[in-house]
């Protein structure tokens, strides 16, 4: 960088830009020094080196703790979500406490373990630890759990509040649905990035679409019950209220919530729903469409959100959800040219909010006809799979000649008490904990019929593999990296339960495969991690390539977000690289089995559409909330002109505030949802380019959120759920009850029944 100051002689220029320079590095060097600290003592207590765990955590503690101090002083509540990087020192420090307590436990050294997570909860109450898996966590929440483990020889979380469950009852409901705008103003330059609604009678519109609906900002003001709550509303949080069940209160808070409308009305329009108003949210959602559709919101992840999109196919939900309305959304799109690209600045929005009209008999009979697909015109594969377009644009996977469609389980049994972090994960494929010769997940595990974590007598061992089948799995997702993959018991799972296996190379996500160190994370320009990458997806590939279980290979792991890696940071290096694998395998799978990356969501997918011809099936693990996967399937085709696999989807089954029952009921909702939306875009239908789906996952993993002996309910981030939050603990289709017959017991909850319906007609 040039620093140009012209009223300073020469030298002075030089010397003071050279004083900037070694200042610039001497901050940056001391921030960046204490997060080494940190990544090494961490990667130290996993490796239980413990000497060398406190000589990391002491220095970084001599050094930093002033600068940590004077942060921690300026704090009175948790910095804001993206200013967290401003009090980096004070959360190293901060960590360094913590996992220097973690290992005091781990030496079973307990008073003084409890001394330092006593001093850290006192001096650093704001302070948080980053997640590699993308989330900040409280230091002092983590600690003081640990506290009453160590007191109280049990886990105790916070006692949940008391649940106030109220519905919006509205004063004014406006007088028309759906209501016809060309009434009240003007659409201009609709099908551009010029469209925009003119209003002309503020008044008339306003009484047509009513409370809480833009441009209707009056009436909620004369709602008897908002009068009743208007003093204490300026003391509410309408983040926090946003996701709890006091609907009602969340309505009167967020029609004078300081948001851009569009988010505001979006809102009000989740709300309202929420409420059973379905007429009324979709007005809401509808004025979206309308006022506000380039509006853009962010996700937790810091990545764009369109709101007019989500809008409108919230609408189509809607209206698909409740057939009694008779209603169809006419000739509406919002399209983001340069919308993947994770740059807001370069959007460009083509919009027509289209038209809410009756349906005609031919409307209600199409959503069923399948349309002809024509003859094959591309066909790849020279054994049993294939992978098939038609002359009209479809995709098809074809096994043995006959349509298969991916009904597919993220299979990784972790039993509780075990973890990555701390290098206590067994390998489950061989994994036999009872010692009787018998694998323990896969054959061993039983049924809780009761939920009553006893087994009973008429509770037969009956094996993973055997549920799994029950339930209409017909392939899993595995990856053959950091475990050997034992071929015995897959060929088992195909030859006797009929269910494949697609297995993958991480490509480099977590430094597995590259040779990189987890500080140092896979560089996909660095030739030597290159060459070691190219290695293992060989020696995966010759170790498989004759295998009959094998559907397909799959390509990293949302890389695209970084974690041990930067493809955040290089995407185009990166799928240039996979390209490369991709190539890599075909010359030698002799089947030419599809290859498939698991990317995340649609971000940078233009660059995956330039750089991998070779990349058969574009993978995305798509969490997009309970209305299924909006344009996914639209923007696939129209960007890579690519079939489509989600190779991770799910919900979790708790949720805060709600009962285990409420819980798994939406659990179940949710995948039903996204189910019908994969199956509805198969190849003559929809979009055509859908060949299945991997639920996330076959059973809860209990190490994910902090203790891996305690099934945490804490949400670990914000993301479009039940309660708002991701719980990533309780994600699978399985429960494991209280533990304590791990790794065998299985509760299973509504949502494996949901699936047996949808997959074994």
């Amino acid at each position: 960088m040039r620093y140009k100051l012209r009223s300073f002689p020469q030298l002075k220029v030089v010397f003071l830009s050279c004083l900037f320079f070694l200042f610039s590095c001497y901050i940056y060097g001391n921030t960046q020094d204490s997060s080494h600290y940190v990544s090494k003592a961490w990667a130290q207590l996993g490796k239980r080196n413990f000497k060398e765990v406190y000589s990391l955590v002491e220095e970084c503690i001599r050094r930093y703790v002033s600068q940590a101090d004077s942060l921690a002083q300026k704090l009175r509540s948790f910095p804001p979500q993206g200013k967290e990087s401003s009090y980096q020192v004070m959360n190293d420090v901060a960590t360094c406490y913590f996992i220097k307590g973690e290992a005091l436990m781990r030496e079973g050294k307990i008073e003084e373990a409890k001394k330092v997570f006593k001093e850290v909860i006192k001096k650093y109450p704001f302070a948080s630890a980053w997640d590699p898996r993308g989330w900040f966590w409280s230091i002092k929440e983590k600690a003081e759990i640990t506290l009453r483990k160590l007191e109280k020889g049990i886990i105790e979380e916070e006692e949940e509040k008391k649940v106030i469950i109220t519905k919006v009852s509205l004063h004014d409901e406006g007088e028309e649905f759906p209501v016809d705008y060309s009434r009240y103003g003007e659409f201009k330059n609709l099908g551009t990035s010029e469209y925009t609604y003119v209003i002309k009678d503020p008044i008339g519109l306003a009484k047509a679409v009513g409370e809480g609906i833009y441009p209707n900002t009056t009436s909620v003001k004369f709602d008897p019950n908002f009068v009743k709550v208007r003093k204490k509303l300026s003391k509410i949080d309408h983040w926090k209220i946003l996701n709890s069940r006091n609907l009602s209160l969340a309505f009167y808070k967020w029609c004078i919530a300081s948001e851009p409308q569009g988010v505001k009305q979006f809102y009000i329009g989740e709300i309202l729903e929420k409420s059973g108003l379905i007429k009324q949210a979709i007005k809401a959602y509808y004025a979206v469409l309308v006022h506000f559709p380039k509006t853009i919101g962010w996700t937790y992840w810091n990545t764009p959100w369109y709101v007019g999109k989500t809008a409108l196919y919230r609408i189509k939900f809607l209206l698909k959800e409740y057939p009694e309305l008779n209603l169809k959304l006419e000739d509406a799109y919002i399209k983001v040219k340069n919308g993947t690209n994770n740059n807001v600045r370069d959007d460009i929005f083509i919009v027509n909010p289209g038209r809410l009209v009756s349906k005609s008999l031919k409307d209600r009979l199409i959503y069923f006809k399948k349309r002809r697909l024509g003859k094959p015109i591309k066909i790849q594969g020279k054994g049993k799979v294939k992978l098939v377009r038609y002359q009209s644009g479809d995709w098809q996977l074809l096994v043995n000649d006959s349509p298969f469609i991916v009904k597919g389980m993220t299979y990784s049994p972790t039993k509780v008490g075990e973890s990555p972090d701390e290098g206590t994960l067994s390998n489950w494929m061989y994994q036999d904990t009872n010692n009787d010769g018998i694998i323990d997940a896969p054959y061993q595990a039983w049924v809780d019929k009761n939920r009553n974590n006893i087994k009973d007598e008429d509770e037969e061992v009956v094996g993973d593999f055997y549920l799994m089948k029950e339930m209409g799995v017909n392939c899993i997702r595995i990856y053959h990296q950091p475990f050997k993959l034992n071929k015995k018991i897959l060929r088992d799972l195909y030859y006797n339960y009929g269910i494949y296996t697609a297995v993958g190379d991480f490509l480099g996500k977590y430094a597995l495969g590259s040779g990189a160190s987890w500080e140092e994370g896979t560089d996909y320009d660095n030739p030597l991690h290159q060459e070691n990458m190219l290695n293992s997806v060989r020696e995966m590939v010759e170790e498989f390539k004759d295998e009959p279980y094998i559907l397909f290979w799959i390509l990293g792991n949302e890389n695209i977000y970084g974690i041990a890696c930067n493809a955040d940071k290089k995407p185009i290096s990166f799928f240039r690289f996979a390209n490369r694998a991709a190539k890599l395998i075909k010359s030698l799978d002799p089947f030419q089995r599809p290859v498939v990356i698991a990317s995340g969501d649609v971000l940078y997918l233009h660059i995956f559409a330039k750089e991998c011809p070779d990349i058969d099936i574009f993978g995305t693990n798509a969490y997009r909330g309970r209305y299924g996967f909006l344009d996914l399937w639209e923007e696939v085709k129209i960007l890579a002109d690519k079939p489509v696999v989600v190779t991770e989807y799910g919900a979790p089954s708790y949720s805060s505030g709600y009962t285990q029952d409420e819980a798994e009921t939406y659990q179940a909702g949710y995948h039903k949802n996204a189910w019908l939306d994969i199956y509805g875009n198969r190849a003559g239908y929809g979009q055509g380019n859908s060949l299945g789906g991997f639920v996330f996952e076959w059973v809860d993993e209990w190490w994910k959120a902090y203790e891996p002996g305690y099934h945490d309910r804490k949400g670990v981030f914000a993301g479009p759920f039940l309660d708002g939050y991701m719980h990533e603990e309780w994600l699978g289709v399985c429960s494991q009850g209280d533990g304590k017959h791990s790794p065998f017991l299985r509760q299973l909850k509504k949502v494996y029944f949901t699936y047996q319906k949808l997959w074994k007609k």
